[in-house]
């Protein structure tokens, strides 16, 4: 894939920062994990601020993804084989 345009995505945060969307993360999901900048889901290089923050509940990963010109939002995207790579990968925090 690679471009986030081709995914079923849901935008929960818009125009917001690393620090909100970990602050919203923590605030609203039990199974948190942190990822490096550069770590890829769907074949999307996470870009940001390091500490990284994403959360899984059941197959829905839910993410920090910038958009160039646009800035920075929350999103989720159902996808039960990512979900389930992230979690063999165990980054679990």
């Amino acid at each position: 894939m690679g471009c986030l345009d081709k995914l079923p995505y849901e935008i929960i945060l818009r125009h917001t920062s690393f620090a909100e969307c970990r602050e919203y993360l923590k605030k609203n999901f039990m199974e948190l994990y942190t990822v490096a900048p550069g770590y890829k889901i769907f074949d999307v290089h996470v870009i940001g601020v390091p500490p990284i923050s994403l959360a899984i509940e059941g197959n829905t990963i839910i993410f920090p993804f910038t958009k160039p010109c646009h800035g920075t939002f929350l999103v989720s995207v159902e996808d039960e084989e990512e979900a389930t790579r992230i979690r063999k990968e165990n980054f679990k925090k």
